[in-house]
């Protein structure tokens, strides 16, 4: 049953209501009623907390247009953080944000740091931290992040063919050949080789519209755009 938010503690002294001494078989039963009532404390603490960070995974995983599986994922993990004691010092949400974070990036299906952050209850560095945390201490294997697998969606979103698409990833491809892509912030590229192939397959979109649904800076995408074509001008002339 439970208590409803209400919690009973058994005192640690040995005596009765009245103030006597308990006897030593009255001691070792009260010792028994301790050890139960903290071991139920511990769990239906661990339950809430488990509850509430279900709760956060499922409400950003739905703002972010996440798959069931990536929820899944996310809630093993921040589970295994739960159960190897990984939350002391750390707040839920800020685990449960970067459970979800390397959930989508193992499934394939990365958002950007600045899209967790922006349906997150918690600060991006926070989640950088308490990530590169959780990462660790787990011994999650994730890949860096790959370009293309934002094309998909960037694609998806501005409405473009799947010629643009695959434009999209040549592009992309030819990056990695001349290795700009080295140091590069992975949702600009892939931003940028959207853009760049919605032009060239003349399904033009803006620089605006593409800032919005990658949200990353117009800048960015200038300046990513830029490199991308002067990449492809590079193994034309080769």
């Amino acid at each position: 049953m439970h208590d409803k938010g209400l919690s009973t503690n058994i005192g640690w002294q040995d005596k009765d209501a009245y103030g006597k001494s308990l006897s030593s078989r009255q001691r070792e039963k009260m010792q028994r009623l301790r050890t139960w009532n903290e071991r139920f404390r511990t769990r239906d603490s661990k339950e809430r907390n488990l509850k509430q960070a279900l709760g956060e995974i499922d409400r950003m995983a739905s703002a972010l247009g996440l798959p069931d599986n990536v929820r899944e994922t996310a809630s093993v993990i921040y589970r295994r953080a739960l159960d190897e004691d990984l939350l002391p010092g750390r707040s839920i949400e800020g685990v449960s944000t970067s459970s979800l974070y390397a959930a989508a990036r193992q499934a394939g299906t990365p958002r950007s740091l600045d899209e967790i952050a922006a349906v997150s209850r918690v600060e991006k560095d926070e989640i950088a931290r308490t990530y590169r945390y959780v990462v660790r201490e787990l011994k999650l294997e994730i890949q860096p992040a790959d370009p293309e697998s934002y094309v998909p969606r960037f694609a998806s979103d501005l409405g473009l063919s799947d010629e643009a698409e695959r434009r999209a990833r040549s592009l992309l491809d030819t990056a990695k050949e001349q290795g700009i892509h080295s140091g590069k912030s992975p949702v600009g590229l892939a931003a940028a080789a959207v853009y760049a192939a919605s032009l060239l397959v003349n399904e033009k979109v803006t620089q605006s519209e593409v800032s919005e649904v990658a949200n990353i800076s117009e800048v960015t995408i200038r300046n990513r755009y830029h490199e991308l074509l002067e990449a492809e001008d590079s193994v034309a002339l080769n």
